[in-house]
């Protein structure tokens, strides 16, 4: 069984507040945005190893030997925080769960420290100045502090598109050419024998 790529549900949201809490009170920022990035590189290497994945979100392995065996694998190399939290999901049964878990906790991050995760998608790699130039402009115009992600799409024509959160905001000329077109295709033809009418009314 692999681990549930689910969307965050309410139980998912009280673990994640929880180690929000724990976080915060043991290491402010700087201990939640650690706890942040070893769920998130923990997630990684479970999506990558598949073997690791399944013994993550395994019903068979008896949660007292997938203790020891993440003891040995993970003690010492995360915070006392994460290990302690892994556990308690381990002992009720929650590691499948993981990933959702995660994604609430990081929403969680995010509105805590007034920030925001954006992907931003152009066709060609952008310049290091132009994306600070980019993330400045969309911080401003959502008076939040932006972490931007970049990607390459091959597809795109030109222009850039955002996906913040499951917003996705298209500005690219390829998205612009395909409403054309269907546009075009719609209403099209009606629209240029109207035009045609009036030209012939005004000079007839």
């Amino acid at each position: 069984m692999p681990l549930l790529e689910n969307p965050t549900d309410a139980i998912a949201r009280v673990y994640a507040h929880s180690l929000l809490e724990l976080a915060d009170e043991t290491g402010g920022r700087a201990g939640v945005e650690t706890a942040q990035a070893e769920l998130e590189d923990l997630l990684e290497i479970a999506r990558a190893d598949a073997k690791f994945g399944e013994f993550l979100s395994s019903r068979v392995v008896p949660a007292e030997q997938r203790a020891k065996s993440l003891e040995t694998i993970l003690k010492g190399r995360v915070s006392d925080l994460t290990f302690r939290f892994l556990m308690v999901l381990n002992g009720k049964g929650r590691l499948a769960h993981l990933p959702s878990i995660s994604a609430a906790f990081d929403a969680l991050v995010q509105e805590k420290f007034g920030r925001v995760e954006v992907d931003v998608f152009t066709a060609e790699p952008l310049a290091a100045e132009e994306l600070k130039m980019m993330r400045e402009k969309l911080g401003a115009a959502i008076k939040k502090e932006v972490i931007l992600y970049p990607y390459t799409d091959a597809a795109m024509i030109g222009g850039v598109k955002f996906r913040i959160g499951d917003q996705l905001v298209d500005a690219s000329l390829a998205t612009r050419l395909r409403q054309l077109r269907d546009q075009m295709e719609r209403d099209g033809t009606s629209a240029l024998r109207a035009r045609i009418e009036n030209i012939v009314d005004n000079n007839g």
